[in-house]
């Protein structure tokens, strides 16, 4: 009789690679990497030299497939004027941040400022290495610091030629006083950062050896899966633990919280099929009758509600409506949507009365401490995070860490004993922080020559702040929801100029627990504005470029963006046909996350309704680009994204609970529906803008004003999916 062994993904490619067999993974409790460390002189917080000169960068920020990782050690490494051939990276621990009084700033890595809110502060730690290096040559040689320069990791002694290399002075470096006074290199100088350089972490990803959250294996582990109350506020009543006690395999069976049940097996497969079998009695709490059609009546009163939080304005919209020789109006809307991640949420935490450690993928690895320490009882000094990679962020982990809470109190059960707790799809589905749903009511205010005077955007529907850090809510207010469409700054600003203007609010929060959605309110709010300024040219019979270009008169960077993406598409002549199908153009842009970004979408559409995206070109101004394959890569992956939540992204609710539980329900994009992206990189300098999150923005308007284009129809209620596009 055969027997097949059990391998796992990983670990068959480890294994491939090698020419053998390796079986499973072990990750230690660091010590073995610490002990590498320990033997690597430091020459200062961020720049570790190994005695062979292996660069060691060392990142506080997450990395969950966006390549903030290779981008901040390019950074550290242009500075150090290190030989990039050598550098590798590694993370510090939130709990050794605080140990040393957060020496590494920030570790929250969400908005798309992975870069730029530490780029100044990164490059400083490179710059003062490379200072403190070439100084402890000047001083082993006994001649003037000023005769030394470095370069590719060496240091050489002008007039002698006498050269030692970093790994050499990293010793003695260390030991020096780091200077005050640091001078940055101006970016046209650059030869390390700016360039299309691979990502440090590919290698580790196509060999299998990197590992994720869900791969973490400790001497001794445990394995739990839970349920939580699939209705919203819902709470656990009761279980029959006599029911299961016996499958083979579980060890235990624990209630988590008020609403909420775990059982805990030597196998996660054991402990989720004992999980399913067991009897669960629920109480679904006040909302057990909510829907999503109860959700859109809510938010319907909130168009014309007398009170709303005003955003922007400017003028008198009241009186240019009064005096309009025409309005333009149309109702919008944007439903939930789940963030998906690959990988389910996890964490692996060992619990003791006075220490307590975690493994988790987290983007916010501070706040995880923060959270473990809660949650354990213990005090911040004696917990420990050890973050790893990511598979998906995208928001979900970044504000709230409810998966590692719960695997807390699960471990705190099990004293000792190491347990990890992955959530199954279809939980991970249920209990999702999702896009906030809002519906928009616009309105402008038109002359007698086409020309706008007015324009009244009404938000109406749900706050991320009021529900995760409700501090921010100033009188009624979430500035977030504002996002693309505040005054002119550097900050998420309107790219266009209304004589008079109102741009409101009006909070409506049904129970659905909102969280930060990758590209957050930037996503709806650029399709509302965008789409509607389209339907504004169609009504004054107005090229939709040319109305854009006189609204955006007094706005250059984004007029910049706008025109880089209609000249490289090609705007004002025909598209050429795609296999005998007429192809059709839409227009977007907006300005988000510190960048200017703009799309031109082009579309197909048969008579029987099928779409087809062949192309979409984009233009991105971040200002500065340290990396420009990661943000052509950027902007593919977030319309990957954005496109998945336009064509499909819509979760809905029926008795107070989501009806999507895995990707059967809930679709994304697939290769066959995803275009050429074609991505203009024009960073024009003088300011610091992200990469990941902006684009996802202009994907849909841009993709639903050729729609527009192509049919005559107009999409105002996503997902494209619900909508016939079949010709009349």
């Amino acid at each position: 009789m055969s027997s097949i062994a059990k391998i796992r993904r990983r670990g068959f490619l480890q294994a491939s690679a090698a020419t053998g067999l390796v079986v499973g993974f072990h990750v230690p409790f660091l010590q073995e990497a610490q002990a590498q460390a320990a033997s690597a002189p430091e020459v200062n917080a961020w720049v570790v030299v190994r005695p062979d000169d292996t660069i060691v960068i060392r990142i506080a920020r997450s990395e969950m497939g966006q390549g903030t990782l290779t981008g901040l050690a390019q950074l550290v490494a242009e500075e150090l004027e290190a030989n990039w051939s050598r550098v590798t990276w590694e993370y510090p621990t939130p709990g050794q941040n605080l140990a040393r009084k957060r020496v590494w700033g920030d570790f929250f890595t969400a908005g798309s400022q992975g870069l730029r809110r530490s780029q100044e502060y990164v490059r400083k730690g490179g710059a003062q290495a490379r200072m403190m290096l070439v100084q402890a040559a000047a001083n082993e040689w006994k001649v003037p610091v000023a005769e030394c320069r470095a370069a590719a990791s060496v240091v050489t002694h002008g007039p002698s030629g006498r050269t030692l290399t970093y790994g050499h002075l990293a010793p003695a470096a260390g030991k020096l006083e780091p200077p005050a006074d640091v001078v940055l290199k101006d970016p046209k100088d650059w030869k390390i950062a700016g360039k299309r350089l691979a990502r440090l972490d590919t290698p580790d990803k196509v060999n299998g050896k990197q590992v994720y959250g869900i791969d973490v294996n400790l001497p001794g582990m445990m394995n739990a899966a839970i349920k939580d109350c699939p209705v919203f506020g819902g709470k656990l009543k009761s279980f029959n633990e006599a029911a299961i006690r016996n499958r083979p395999g579980v060890k235990k069976v624990v209630r988590v919280g008020d609403s909420a049940v775990a059982v805990v097996a030597d196998t996660w497969w054991r402990a989720k099929t004992a999980l399913d079998a067991l009897p669960i009695e629920w109480d679904y709490g006040p909302n057990a009758k909510e829907s999503s059609a109860s959700v859109a009546a809510m938010l319907k009163a909130g168009l014309d509600a007398p009170e709303a939080a005003v955003g922007n304005s400017n003028g008198d919209v009241k009186a240019a409506f009064a005096s309009a020789a025409r309005v333009v109006e149309a109702v919008y809307s944007y439903p939930h949507q789940n963030h998906v991640t690959m990988e389910p949420q996890n964490a692996t935490v060992l619990w003791k009365p006075d220490r307590c450690e975690a493994w988790t993928p987290t983007q916010n690895g501070e706040s995880a401490l923060a959270a473990l320490s809660e949650a354990a009882g213990v005090p911040l000094a004696q917990c420990e995070v050890h973050k790893l990679h990511l598979g998906g962020g995208f928001g979900r982990r970044a504000a709230q860490h409810d998966w590692l809470v719960q695997a807390v109190a699960i471990a705190r059960e099990m004293p000792g004993t190491p347990v990890k707790l992955i959530w199954s799809r279809e939980e991970d589905m249920l209990h999702g922080r999702f896009h906030p749903v809002t519906q928009c009511k616009l309105r402008a205010a038109v002359d007698g020559q086409g020309n706008v005077t007015a324009l009244h955007m009404r938000i109406s529907g749900q706050s991320i702040l009021a529900a995760v850090f409700p501090q921010n809510v100033q009188n009624g207010k979430d500035p977030l929801v504002f996002q693309g469409l505040n005054s002119p700054g550097p900050e998420a600003s309107i790219g266009y100029s209304f004589p008079n203007l109102l741009i409101d609010h009006a909070m409506r929060n049904p129970p659905v627990p909102p969280g930060f959605w990758r590209g957050v309110n930037l996503n709806q709010n650029t399709i509302y504005l965008e789409c509607f300024l389209d339907e504004v040219a169609a009504a004054t019979r107005q090229d939709p470029l040319a109305l854009r270009r006189k609204l955006m008169a007094d706005h250059p960077k984004h007029l910049a963006v706008l025109n880089a993406v209609a000249e490289r598409a090609g705007w004002g002549r025909p598209a050429p046909d795609v296999n005998g199908m007429k192809v059709y153009r839409g227009l977007a842009q907006t300005m988000g996350f510190g960048s200017y970004v703009a799309a031109c979408a082009e579309v197909s559409v048969s008579n029987d309704g099928e779409l087809r995206i062949h192309r979409i070109v984009a233009a991105t101004d971040p200002g500065h680009a340290v990396n420009p394959q990661q943000i052509e890569a950027q902007v593919e992956g977030s319309f990957a994204y954005g496109l998945s939540g336009a064509l499909f992204g819509e979760c809905t609710l029926k008795d107070g609970r989501m009806e999507q539980t895995n990707f059967d329900t809930y679709p994304v994009v697939h290769m066959r529906h995803m275009p050429r992206v074609e991505t203009v990189v024009m960073p024009s300098g003088g300011f610091w803008g992200g990469v990941g999150e902006p684009t996802i923005a202009v994907a849909a308007p841009a993709v639903l004003n050729a729609i527009y284009a192509a049919t005559g129809k107009r999409i105002r209620d996503l997902p494209v999916k619900n909508q016939s596009l079949k010709r009349a």
